[in-house]
């Protein structure tokens, strides 16, 4: 059945009403998952130990950290200044969620000689955060595990562990953070 431009016009109209009729689309919002980041922000003090490990010495290290939302509630952004094993240290992470992946998302860079990039991927349950990540340091592919145990509203103790070539698990850094403000 061919339409003649009469009716043509008449479907095009009723159709373009019911068009503008329907409710336009919602601005996605942060779930529940993007707000268990909420933990974080805060201006943080950390302090913690370096283990002796082949990318660096073994020593104390302290940050001050100051985390934030970033706009529109999805991430949250970290920035760090302090002092560690090999002088002043400064980075920055993006926290996240990927609804894609169902994990939570860290992306930091820090100022380091091995300028070290990271993006792991973690899970959270009963307040014990893990992330897990596979990256290149000093021209290795190295197995590693970042947890951090929420100790109050106020503290949490932090260890990172990197897997040797025998599948076992060394302790690189370990440390408490406590929220100042």
């Amino acid at each position: 059945m061919r339409l003649r431009p009469v009716q043509a016009a008449l479907c095009l109209i009723l159709t373009s009403g019911l068009a503008l009729a329907q409710a336009p689309a919602e601005k996605p919002k942060p779930g529940p998952e993007h707000k268990r980041l909420g933990y974080f922000v805060g201006k943080w003090s950390t302090d913690g130990e370096t283990k002796p490990n082949p990318f660096m010495p073994g020593g104390k290290m302290a940050t001050k950290d100051t985390c934030e939302w970033f706009e529109g509630g999805f991430a949250v952004l970290c920035r760090s200044e302090g002092k560690g094993p090999m002088g002043p240290t400064k980075s920055i992470g993006i926290m996240g969620y990927s609804a894609e992946e169902k994990a939570y998302t860290y992306y930091g860079l820090d100022n380091g000689p091995m300028a070290m990039v990271t993006v792991p991927r973690g899970t959270v349950q009963d307040g014990t955060w893990v992330y897990n990540d596979e990256a290149k340091m000093g021209g290795k592919t190295v197995k590693s595990r970042y947890s951090i145990k929420e100790t109050s509203p106020t503290s949490y103790t932090f260890k990172w562990e990197t897997q040797g070539d025998d599948g076992t698990w060394q302790t690189v850094m370990e440390g408490k953070s406590t929220k100042t403000a």
